[in-house]
């Protein structure tokens, strides 16, 4: 329709742009002929909206005729107001598009992030419209991806970017503006995935931390589920991080990128605010009003809070500051952080050559939570009261090695990380005692046990371990099991009191720093991880495989639909069809061959059956065996009949 349109239109500027018609000997039009009239003449006199259709397709406006056509139904054509299409666009000034051009995507291609390029045309109003949401999406995707946008008028650029229809022209399928996403490690247009939802800040963001990303989600608690649903649920060795939300809009994507890379670390969840709740938060976590970010720690310890919004960069401040507990749990992940690993170094720097870890072993409960508190009272009388603890003289070791970061404080779950505590806690004058504080639950005892080690290294020994000649087979396995670093333990048999702990911890390292004093290198059992990979880690291979196909799915139908409207479908069924006749009519136009009842000589079918088959019954008698009725056995006589037969008879 718009083709005819646009050639009426062309007939008419030939001649002189919207002539009136003359009442006599014209045939007045009627409505809609004039609407679709002026409209195409409109259409096709702005240059930038026909080049846009010529090139790529697009027609935004397609929607104001049957608008007009129900406004002004049944009503002359006069009176309809012109013009039918308004041109000026307004662009707001406070939203950076961060424009580039071809040369600029060079750059962005090589960046191992994943990308997010919004096509537009300043000529648009329903880009301009998107305006504001594209700027709230670049907001969230900050640290995440990168974002940027490419004018209509970058031909290369734009043409590269656009889909291809069967015949080559490159189109916008759904107009501008066009999300199209290069994820990670695409280099290429045929790797990108084209956003085709509601241009929303909600459905882009979900769709782009979802699909392109496919970052985990994090869900929403009310008042009630909160604590029997998350807290109750999460594991005691992470840290719980609550968001609290005015809007109720799903998690950032630097938020839900955050519980991916800490998920060894944290929990996450959100929580709707609720004016009607206020009291019950202030009163249970410190929360005061919506934003806030809540991280809970040790038990019993008060909830860290942060009010108002927060970007990328400083929530990962926030998440790198609050990822452990005040007293930090030893574990698998954490022991090279720490400096509480053999294989490792100290948290002074991998210069250091003797280091410090005060570890309180024992199973989850309450004797273990009240112990905790103990540490934590220790570590906070070290670190806060340090110029206090250096009045002191017995107290001064621990403090400057606290302090120097050569003395750090953990706890050890003594169940899940049985063999660890079996290593350090055995003795063989009491060895039966420590089945209070490792391995699983005996019986109602639970008696929490502090030690320390002392990690030693030599590196004059390491530096000439790698100068000599490689040894044999057994010494080489043997050298690779054992820990470069010698640990020396001690357990502590005082009074669950902190000065008492920090006079022991005190005298441990001093002599440990100034005695020369026996070093062991010996194989340390692992830590064993105590979180198995959740499932959208190790289902992330299967989900991204499952959206590939998805989407290789609707690649195929739309492939489909855009080949049925080729306008070369014609000429191809055409040939088709002539070719098909074609083979038709040469079989019809070969000339029959001679039918053989015309020669005599031959003899037919007909006549030699009956001879073929004589033969071959004859055949099949020649060879076949007597029967038991046709001939009479060697040992053969007539039975003769009785008086009684031959009577009757």
């Amino acid at each position: 329709m718009f083709w005819e349109l646009r050639g009426t239109v062309l007939l008419l500027m030939r001649r002189k742009p919207m002539r009136r018609f003359q009442a006599s000997g014209n045939e007045v039009p009627s409505t809609d002929d004039f609407i679709k009239i002026q409209y195409a003449y409109e259409f096709l006199t702005n240059p930038s909206w026909k080049s846009n259709y010529d090139l790529f397709g697009i027609d935004e406006h397609i929607r104001v005729i049957d608008k007009v056509k129900g406004k002004y139904a049944g009503e002359s054509f006069s009176k309809i107001k012109l013009p039918l299409l308004d041109a000026t666009v307004s662009v707001p000034e406070d939203v950076s598009l961060n424009v580039i051009t071809h040369k600029d995507f060079e750059s962005i291609l090589k960046d191992t992030r994943p990308s997010l390029i919004q096509v537009f045309s300043f000529e648009s109003k329903r880009c301009a419209q998107f305006l504001a949401v594209w700027k709230r999406i670049v907001f969230l995707l900050d640290g995440v991806a990168n974002t940027c946008s490419v004018e209509l008028g970058d031909l290369q650029l734009a043409v590269y970017l656009a889909e291809k229809k069967p015949t080559g022209q490159p189109f916008f399928r759904n107009g501008l503006p066009s999300l199209v996403a290069f994820p990670p490690d695409c280099k290429t247009a045929d790797c990108v995935i084209r956003f085709d939802g509601e241009l929303s800040v909600d459905a882009v963001t979900d769709w782009f931390s979802t699909t392109i990303l496919g970052l985990p989600r994090i869900l929403y608690y009310s008042r009630d589920t909160l604590v029997p649903k998350f807290l109750s649920k999460s594991s005691p060795h992470k840290v719980r991080v609550i968001f609290f939300s005015k809007t109720g809009e799903r998690a950032a994507p630097f938020v839900r990128q955050a519980a991916q890379s800490y998920w060894a670390y944290a929990s996450f969840a959100f929580v709707l605010w609720q004016e009607e709740d206020s009291s019950f938060w202030w009163n249970g976590l410190g929360v005061e009003s919506a934003p806030a970010i809540v991280f809970l720690k040790d038990p019993g310890l008060k909830p860290v809070v942060y009010h108002g919004s927060v970007n990328s960069s400083r929530f990962s401040t926030i998440m790198e500051q609050n990822k452990l507990q005040e007293l930090p749990q030893l574990r698998s992940v954490t022991s090279m952080e720490l400096g509480c690993d053999a294989h490792g170094y100290s948290r002074a720097g991998v210069d250091t050559t003797t280091w410090y870890c005060a570890v309180l072993a024992g199973r989850l409960g309450p004797e273990l939570d009240k112990m905790r508190e103990t540490m934590r009272r220790v570590q906070e009388l070290l670190s806060n009261d340090l110029k206090e603890a250096d009045k002191v003289e017995s107290f001064s070791p621990a403090a400057a090695a606290l302090n120097s970061r050569r003395l750090t404080f953990a706890w050890l779950d003594g169940e899940a990380q049985k063999k660890y505590c079996y290593f350090c806690l055995h003795s063989g004058n009491s060895s039966e005692s420590i089945y209070d504080t490792c391995g699983p639950r005996r019986d109602m005892a639970d008696v929490p046990r502090i030690f320390i080690v002392r990690y030693k290294r030599n590196f004059t020994e390491e530096n000439l371990k790698v100068e000599t000649k490689p040894k044999g087979i057994w010494d080489t396995m043997k050298g690779d099991d054992v820990a470069p670093a010698s640990q020396l333990v001690a357990r502590y048999n005082g009074l669950d009191e902190s000065l008492q702990i920090i006079e022991w911890i005190s005298n441990i390292i001093k002599d440990g720093d100034s005695r020369d004093l026996p070093s062991f290198r010996t194989k340390t059992p692992e830590l064993v991880p105590e979180d198995a990979d959740p499932i959208w880690v190790r289902g992330a291979q299967k989900v991204l495989s499952k959206i590939t196909i998805k989407q290789r799915i609707h690649g195929i139908i739309r492939g489909i639909y855009d080949r049925l409207g080729d306008p070369r479908n014609g000429p191809y069924l055409l040939l088709g069809a002539l070719m098909s006749f074609g083979a038709i009519w040469l079989r019809r136009s070969r000339p029959t061959p001679p039918s053989q009842s015309n020669q005599p000589s031959q003899p037919t079918n007909d006549e030699s059956r009956p001879k073929r088959r004589g033969r071959a019954r004859a055949a099949s008698n020649k060879d076949k065996p007597p029967s038991m009725t046709d001939v009479d056995p060697k040992d053969a006589f007539q039975m003769p009949f009785s008086d009684s037969d031959s009577n009757s008879e």
